[in-house]
This record gives C-alpha cells, sequence and structure tokens, in this order.
C-alpha cells in the first residue's frame, strides 16, 4: 500500500449546534448522511449552479469534539471559510481554518493495517482508497502504523489521473464549470433527493433535462504530454481542453457531441499539435443525465 501526504489540501472544520443543518442547506451532498469514519463529496456552488469549491467532508467523533470536517483545496481554503462565514447570518455554527495543525494523508493500493481517527473511504471511486486527516509531522509515523509506503504525492496524482477523476484548477476552472461538467453526479457528489441547496435549481434541471454538453473524459496520449490548458482540436474546430496528465494518461474537458461528431468523421484529436484518444469512447455517447446512488 502507498500512502501520500498531499501539501495542496488543507482542513477547514465547521461546528455549533446548527453546524449540519447549516451545511445541508449549503451543499450538493446529503449531510444528514454523514457519521464519523464516513466521507462524502460534494461542492459549495453559485447561486448560477457554478463549482466555487469542491471538497470530501466527514463527521469529526464526539471524543474529538464533534462538528465536520471539510478536505479542501488549499488556495481555496480562505474562499470557503468566508462564505461559510458569510451565510451562517444567526445560525449557531463556528467556522475554523485548522490548516496550520491538520493535513491530508492519502492512502491507496491495499488495505489499512490500522484505522487511526479521522479516517475515510474516498466516496468518489473506491481505487482512491482513504483520506486520514493528521498533522504533516505525523504523516511517517502514520504510514507505518497502517503499513504503507510513503511516497511523492505526484505518484498520488497520476493514480487520480490514472482514474479520471477532476482536479479544480487544473481539469476544470473554479466558478467557471457546472457539476455535470466534471462528473460530480457521476462521482456521488450531487445527492439529487436532498433538500434545497445554493444554485440547486440549475443542478436539478440540467439532471432532469439531460443538457449537460460539456464532460471530463479520459485521455490516452501518444507521445509526450501536451501543456495543461492547450486546445484539444479536431481538424480546425476546437472540442475542448486538455488538463492534467501523467504516465501517457490525461484528463480533458470537452464538447461531448462535438467529439462524438469527429469519431464519426475519422478524424484524430490533437492538443498543442501531439495525437490523443479518449480512453473510453463510449463515454461521449452515454446520455448527460445519469442516475447516482
Amino acid at each position: 500500500m502507498k500512502a501520500a501526504f498531499l501539501p495542496d489540501r488543507s482542513v477547514i472544520k465547521v461546528a455549533g449546534e446548527d453546524a449540519r443543518n447549516f451545511l445541508n442547506g449549503l451543499v450538493t451532498t446529503d449531510v444528514d448522511r454523514l457519521k464519523p469514519g464516513l466521507g462524502r463529496f460534494g461542492a459549495l456552488l453559485t447561486p448560477q449552479g457554478k463549482i466555487v469549491v469542491d471538497f470530501l467532508i466527514t463527521e469529526v467523533p464526539s471524543g474529538h469534539g464533534g462538528g465536520f470536517l471539510i478536505d479542501c483545496p488549499k488556495p481555496l481554503a480562505d474562499t470557503l471559510a468566508t462564505k461559510l462565514k458569510f451565510y451562517k447570518l444567526r445560525a449557531k455554527v463556528t467556522v475554523e481554518d485548522l490548516s496550520a495543525d491538520l493535513g491530508v494523508l492519502a492512502t491507496w493500493d491495499g488495505q489499512l493495517a490500522a484505522q487511526p481517527d479521522l479516517t475515510f473511504a474516498d466516496p468518489r471511486d473506491e481505487r482512491l482508497g482513504h483520506r486520514i486527516l493528521i498533522p504533516e509531522q505525523l504523516k511517517q509515523k502514520l504510514a507505518d502504523l497502517i503499513g504503507a509506503e510513503l511516497v511523492d504525492a505526484s505518484e498520488y496524482e497520476a493514480q487520480r489521473i490514472a482514474l479520471g477523476v477532476p482536479r479544480g484548477g487544473l481539469d476544470f476552472m473554479y466558478s467557471d464549470a457546472f457539476p455535470h461538467e466534471t462528473n460530480m453526479d457521476r462521482l456521488a457528489g450531487v445527492d439529487f433527493d436532498k433538500g434545497c441547496y445554493v444554485g440547486q435549481e440549475v443542478v436539478s434541471r440540467m439532471q432532469h433535462r439531460g443538457t449537460a454538453r460539456t464532460r471530463s473524459v479520459k485521455v490516452v496520449l501518444e507521445g509526450p504530454s501536451p501543456e495543461a490548458g492547450a486546445a484539444i482540436l479536431a481538424g480546425d474546430k476546437q472540442v475542448g481542453t486538455i488538463g492534467s496528465t501523467a504516465d501517457g494518461k490525461g484528463i480533458a474537458l470537452v464538447r461531448i457531441d462535438r467529439v462524438a461528431d469527429a469519431l464519426d468523421a475519422g478524424q484524430t484529436l490533437t492538443a498543442g499539435g501531439l495525437a490523443l484518444q479518449l480512453a473510453e469512447p463510449e463515454v461521449v455517447r452515454i446520455p448527460a443525465k445519469q442516475p447516482v446512488a
């Protein structure tokens, strides 16, 4: 088993007697279904339904003070804390940035030899393993405890990319992408049966009408990796944008209708002059409307 401390992640704590209801009325995931040892994937959206910040969240055991811990991108930790404080109004809630004290250790490719506190399985894909929220100085001690080899975070990135799990800031831009475009509906990041939350009307409309035309897809690179952000072309027509890449694999944000037309026409896809292929060509023909458990 491998473990890597992720330097790009921060931890925000939300606590107080109204914390559960407060969060449930804001984010895409059903916080009512959370409990200690369980993690969920979700996002805070703009009123127009675009992603402000996506995150993983778990409940803190009462023995550790209770509340909820949010594992989020480090560059957006302050934005998330500020937004939550803006929305809290008179709710009995506290919002605290714990980034100086807690970070994220990711584990994959094996079973944990022990189950430390503040551990949960990554809900997006079982092959992404577990997350453990710990101080960075304990990473080697925890890796030894759970029976893992401590490796560089780049190895975790390669695993994420190979599985096609998008990362904000690389595979899509925050405040510019809808949850469906980043496959949150397919990665258990949106609960369609829960109550209202910010941006819910737009997301529900896209789900029920099947109007998502842009999707994150896995690609296979034929040679060197194009630069992130390079346009993906079919002939001289742009059909998408390349995102993160590693070990001959990558993630791209594409217009699925345009890519389907290009494949039907036998056109080669290129980015930065370099050829690429869809790892799973059938995904551009899957209807946008997909049920989520």
